[in-house]
């Protein structure tokens, strides 16, 4: 084991650890820390950085923080859905609280526990599965950074035959000026196994942040992974947040990003289907306002035939919001009776907003059906009149549309206590928002 105290570093410093992790860990993080030295930084001329703000990735004033200054205090915020399977809490890289599973699905093989309690008791799929994916969607050097940090979160694995009725929920808090956080989780389904799981990711106080967030999902054959990840860090944090997903034989997974927060945000998505039967449905609901900018990057990888990829993507836009969209539906030789469809929408509600929609094709094989694009529109005037000539307010007039919108979306959730959850978080942004 190794441990070293990493509160109050600068970020800049180099790769630290503290806790108690196994050496080969160690040793991914000090490879993580000379990687990400070497790789070169983003520059406005890189393809896969087109339209997206390099100038907001200067890292120098961030730091490694200390511990949160009232963890009950930060646990007492964490309301969710009131019941869960299992329930954790992070602040500032650092276990806050933790409710384990019941003493049954723990019988019947469920494992949720730290990735550090993880990375020793279950080395084998830890290693197997961490970060195992190729960045290859732009964020390589970052990816490299999340690696070399302190890195904490959720395991989850969920064995073979298993059913977990109720979701599993983390919270991950980050607290103080120009603190660095580096949350992570870890899904492995097995076989014909099924759970929903949901990251929340949000700020304690309106300070200047940084956060470097992956999450590795696999779902093994005849498995169903729903995955939510709701991000609502303070409007001044800088943040990345990266996904792998491998979907196997008849397999499904749902991955949904809904982005409420943040000055600038990075997602990169990248989705592997690995066997016959498999789907990946890739769903994002996006709300850019004041000068916030939101950029997502995804693929959808289609390696063996009779497999299906769904990405549907909204935005919307007030203020002088941007986002920036660039997808790839690429289907590999011998990859036939692919069907893969891409989509996305964004709705602009000032002049001064900017949407950037890139989606794209790489087709090797035969006997395919794969369709993309990408709308943009401001709201209805015929819709707005109606509801206005029915003593409608403007803005709840708006407000009504937009998350008409958004709905299209959201009930795409087969879990309806999840989905009203998540639209009246969406909803609160968006009365935000309009606002002003």
């Amino acid at each position: 084991m190794a441990s070293a105290s990493v509160s109050g570093v600068p970020l800049m410093e180099g790769a630290l650890v503290e806790g108690q992790w196994p050496e080969w860990f160690v040793a991914s993080r000090q490879r993580g820390w000379a990687d990400f030295q070497q790789l070169p930084a983003p520059v406005p001329k890189d393809e896969k950085w087109r339209f997206s703000n390099v100038k907001a990735l200067a890292l120098d004033s961030f730091r490694y923080p200390a511990a949160v200054a009232d963890a009950g205090a930060l646990v007492e915020r964490s309301t969710g859905l009131g019941e869960s399977a299992a329930r954790f809490v992070f602040g500032n890289n650092r276990l806050l609280a933790a409710t384990a599973p019941a003493a049954e699905l723990v019988k019947a093989g469920l494992v949720v526990m730290t990735l550090e309690e993880a990375a020793s008791q279950h080395a084998d799929l830890v290693e197997k599965h961490f970060m195992a994916q190729e960045v290859k969607l732009g964020s390589a050097k970052y990816a490299a950074l999340h690696r070399s940090g302190p890195v904490n979160g959720v395991f989850i694995r969920v064995p073979k035959n298993l059913e977990v009725a109720q979701p599993i929920e983390i919270f991950h808090w980050v607290e103080g000026e120009n603190s660095a956080v580096f949350p992570h989780t870890l899904v492995v389904c097995e076989r014909h196994s099924k759970a929903t799981v949901v990251d929340c990711f949000r700020s304690a106080d309106d300070e200047s942040a940084f956060a470097c967030g992956v999450n590795d999902l696999v779902v093994e054959e005849g498995a169903k992974l729903n995955y939510v990840a709701v991000q609502q860090w303070s409007l001044a944090t800088t943040a990345f947040h990266l996904n792998s997903t491998t979907v196997g034989r008849d397999a499904a997974c749902l991955g949904m990003q809904v982005n409420l927060g943040g000055k600038f945000v990075r997602g990169e998505s990248y989705s592997r289907m690995v066997a016959e039967g498999a789907r990946s449905d890739m769903l994002s609901v996006n709300i850019a306002g004041g000068e916030q900018m939101i950029d997502q990057r995804t693929f959808q990888d289609h390696a063996k035939p009779s497999a299906t990829s769904d990405l549907l993507y909204q935005n919307a836009l007030t203020g002088k919001g941007r986002t920036v969209f660039s997808g790839v539906i690429r289907v590999e030789p011998g990859a036939h009776k692919t069907d893969a469809y891409q989509k996305v929408r964004n709705i602009v509600l000032s002049d001064e907003a900017e949407a950037n929609s890139m989606p794209g094709l790489e087709i090797e094989a035969d006997d395919v059906r794969c369709t993309h694009g990408a709308t943009t529109s401001q709201v209805d005037d015929r819709e707005l009149f109606y509801l206005l000539a029915r003593g409608i307010r403007p803005e709840a007039a708006q407000q009504l549309l937009v998350m008409g919108f958004f709905n299209t979306v959201l009930d795409r959730l087969p879990d309806a206590r999840l989905r009203g959850h998540i639209e009246g978080m969406v909803e609160k942004r968006l009365s935000a928002t309009l606002r002003g």
